[in-house]
């Protein structure tokens, strides 16, 4: 019989692990492979650490890996994946947004059992179909990071994409080569390749707790993956300083001819100082542009450890 590694992410997450836990032992007849719990507390302040032994102390299959500080989603679900032992593995989020209730499809599809279209999965990945529930302004940004990343980059991360997906072990063994420190999960998923099969389901409320996610992180985690899948970002500063240094040769030769023309002084000191400052914002905006890939040039380079482990079992 196959088994299953169930990789769960978890940052104070001490009212979710108990429910998420309880759910899943319910789906888990329904589900033919055996199961292995693999949590990964985050550097939590408050009980998950407490939950998460006495979890392990009850059941065998429950295991956990603690960080010594908070390092991130991206590092835990890195540090899980290694955990894992399963011939399958599937990540997903405790809050119960990604139901456990689809493992046996996704399972079935990805081992075979379930005929598709005559094309074998090593993938079974999962989208959400709506933002219902979710603010608007932030629906809307989160349908322009998608719009942009997929122009961009050569690397096509679908519209609503879960970090909810159940990978062979040979895909899981692609990703855990992959030791970049600066993480971006859904990129490095489609990086890897390997025929994916997309399951699609409604918005579904945490079942309890609070999102850690703010507006600001969300936007920082969509640059990480802009600047970790695509350079037009730095083409794009190439040609904005393209087009203003022809706008500027041009406003010079209308100058010049004005001058010699109609001897006309240059007048008017406030509109250069406003033309200076432009340019002097467009001029920072680029090196800003510039300094952001070099910045992750530099901490790759100092090759620091993804994560810490303080305590697993």
């Amino acid at each position: 019989m196959y088994t299953l590694s169930l990789v769960v992410p978890c940052y104070n997450e001490e009212e979710t692990i108990p429910i998420f836990y309880d759910t899943v032992l319910t789906i888990a007849p329904q589900i033919d492979a055996e199961l292995e719990f693999v949590f990964v507390d985050d550097g939590s302040t408050d009980r998950t650490l407490a939950i998460l032994r006495d979890l392990s102390k009850k059941d065998a299959r429950v295991h956990y890996v603690s960080f010594s500080r908070n390092f991130g989603k991206e590092s835990a679900l890195y540090a899980g994946l290694k955990a894992s032992h399963g011939d399958y593995v599937a990540t997903m989020d405790v809050d119960l947004q990604d139901p456990p209730s689809l493992l046996p499809q996704m399972l079935s599809i990805v081992t075979g059992k379930t005929e598709t279209d005559g094309i074998e999965y090593d993938c079974v990945a999962t989208r959400r179909s709506t933002r219902k529930g979710e603010p608007p302004i932030r629906s809307f940004f989160a349908n322009l990071f998608y719009r942009l990343i997929n122009k961009m980059s050569t690397v096509k991360i679908e519209n609503g994409a879960r970090d909810y997906r159940l990978m062979s072990r040979t895909m899981v063994n692609a990703i855990i080569n992959d030791p970049e420190y600066n993480r971006f999960s859904k990129g490095i998923f489609s990086w890897v390749g390997f025929n994916t099969y997309w399951i699609a389901y409604e918005n579904i409320e945490r079942s309890a707790g609070t999102t850690k996610w703010s507006f600001f992180k969300l936007f920082k985690y969509s640059l990480e993956g802009i600047l970790a899948y695509t350079t037009v970002p730095l083409l794009f500063s190439s040609l904005i300083g393209l087009f203003f240094c022809i706008a500027s040769l041009l406003g010079l030769l209308f100058i010049v001819i004005r001058k010699l023309l109609r001897g006309d002084p240059v007048a008017g000191w406030a509109s250069m100082v406003s033309i200076i400052t432009f340019l002097g914002g467009i001029i920072l905006f680029n090196l800003g542009i510039l300094g952001l890939y070099i910045s992750k040039m530099y901490m790759e380079t100092k090759n620091r450890q993804i994560y810490i482990v303080r305590e697993e079992k």
